[in-house]
């Protein structure tokens, strides 16, 4: 996949991309859930499993207290309750994330998912990559790969009416 330009991200373009591909993907997969990291990845998780029919098998992560910098940064000022309705144990999850970079999000969103049960597989789908990567992590369906310049981030906004934006701050 070739890397898009960060100024110009169309991210319900990407959005309809990562769709097709995870429906590709989950078809013939049985006991599919949904789980979306805050909150971002909780955005886009969320409105894939309206569009996949999964609804009633979608959960949020927060990993504030899972991450591995927690006593270097401290809180965020937004955490948000983990809420996972469903069985996690043998189930096939779907972890989403808007913005896969670094991979300790991901480890910490895997870390937190084990606390619930043992899944059968976690599959991870990311809206974009931007690569850079300080852990052995890979995301099984992206939409998009971006170089963001060294000290900004790429943030996934959501408008009232539901539609993303993806800016460089």
């Amino acid at each position: 996949m070739s890397t898009l330009n960060p100024h110009q991200l169309d991210a319900e373009a990407l959005y309809a991309t990562l769709l097709a591909d995870v429906k590709a993907g989950l078809a013939g997969v049985a006991d599919v859930a949904i789980v979306g990291i805050h909150s971002g990845g909780a955005w886009i998780a969320e409105r894939l499993a309206a569009d996949l029919g999964l609804s009633a098998r979608c959960g949020v992560l927060d990993v504030s207290f899972y991450r591995d910098d927690y006593a270097k940064k401290g809180l965020p000022a937004d955490i948000k309750p983990t809420n996972i309705g469903f069985d996690v144990a043998a189930a096939n999850i779907l972890l989403v994330d808007d913005v896969l970079y670094t991979g300790r999000t991901t480890r910490a969103a895997i870390n937190e998912l084990f606390d619930y049960g043992r899944p059968a597989r976690i599959m991870l789908a990311a809206l974009v990559d931007r690569g850079e990567r300080q852990l052995p992590v890979a995301a099984d369906f992206v939409a998009g790969h971006v170089q963001v310049p060294p000290g900004q981030a790429l943030v996934l906004k959501r408008a009232d009416d539901g539609k993303f934006t993806l800016t460089i701050e």
